[in-house]
């Protein structure tokens, strides 16, 4: 904005002052800076709210369990009968969730990782077109449908060839192998992805094979980031739900037969968070004593990714 401000020469002579418009842009980012900025802390620390209430919910049902049920019972206890013997050793649950998620674990954590050092250090690009779709459409599955094909395809398979029973511990373990091959696959490409190419030049440039290079170079280069997968992976296994309520069976016996039926805490709570238990009764209460135990579980887990990722993450300029 200009004015005059006297004259010279008989000519006047303008000088060009900053107005409230000239400021009012730097002002306006300014402000929306800050409104971004608070945007996103709110929605990082909904996560935190919603989590901790989460907890605190479990808990307020969790500790009238605890006054009916000693927690030594509970967490030593190797029978799990509260509908007929009211009986509450958890220990069962514990043990079959351990085991159809670690068998699970131990099939789609190597098929998970192959894929990802395929895609990233191998696959030619019309390959990686086709395949990163593909295990995308595999993540989307809903776990009813994964529950399913295992009913119609695994199940009629093992009872022939295993004479397992039609509900078994072992559909649940192939199924869920499957399911979490996608979520290792992203992990761990994302990981190797990481990697600087000059690491890998150098290995190849010094005489190693690929291979070579892959595997004493890139991969312990990208070690943090693929364990944490692993343990992401497994967690995601122990809390599944719909797949092991389906297709494995409804057994609370402390069993190592996974050809036999099987259950874990979260079949288990599925199966009995339905309208015909009371408010209040203890087999309604076990199920938030459960819960928590499985949350428990899953955090522990969690904490110790991000602790390996932590402790184990290289950085590079």
């Amino acid at each position: 904005m200009a004015r005059v401000t006297g004259t010279e020469g008989g000519r006047p002579v303008r000088q060009v002052t900053r107005g409230v418009l000239a400021l009012a842009p730097r002002q306006f980012w300014g402000a929306g800076e800050t409104v971004v900025r608070t945007a996103l802390f709110l929605a990082a620390a909904l996560a935190v709210v919603v989590t901790i209430a989460i907890f605190l919910a479990l808990v307020v049902d969790t500790v009238p369990f605890f006054a009916r049920v000693s927690p030594v019972d509970f967490y030593a206890g190797t029978v799990w009968s509260p509908d007929i013997r009211g009986i509450y050793g958890v220990l069962p649950l514990v043990a079959g969730t351990l085991i159809i998620a670690g068998a699970g674990c131990l099939i789609g954590i190597p098929l998970g990782l192959a894929a990802a050092v395929f895609l990233r250090e191998y696959a030619p690009a019309r390959v990686r077109e086709v395949l990163k779709p593909v295990l995308e459409i595999l993540a989307g599955i809903p776990t009813i449908v994964y529950g399913l094909f295992a009913l119609l395809a695994i199940a009629p398979v093992l009872q022939t060839w295993f004479g397992a029973s039609f509900f078994n511990g072992a559909n649940a373990i192939l199924v869920i192998g499957i399911m979490i091959i996608p979520m290792v696959s992203s992990l761990s490409e994302d990981a190797l992805t990481a990697v600087p190419i000059d690491l890998r030049d150098g290995a190849l440039a010094l005489g190693a094979t690929h291979f070579e290079a892959t595997r004493r170079v890139v991969l312990p280069a990208a070690l943090s980031g693929v364990v944490a997968s692993f343990i992401l992976a497994f967690s995601r296994a122990v809390g599944e739900t719909m797949i092991v309520l389906i297709v494995a069976g409804q057994n609370t016996d402390l069993t190592l037969n996974v050809f036999g039926q099987m259950t874990t805490m979260a079949g288990w709570i599925a199966k009995r968070a339905t309208g015909d238990v009371a408010v209040g009764e203890t087999v309604y209460l076990a199920m938030f004593a459960v819960g928590v135990t499985l949350f428990l579980i899953t955090l522990v887990l969690n904490l110790i990714s991000d602790y390996l990722r932590t402790r184990f993450r290289e950085e590079y300029d």
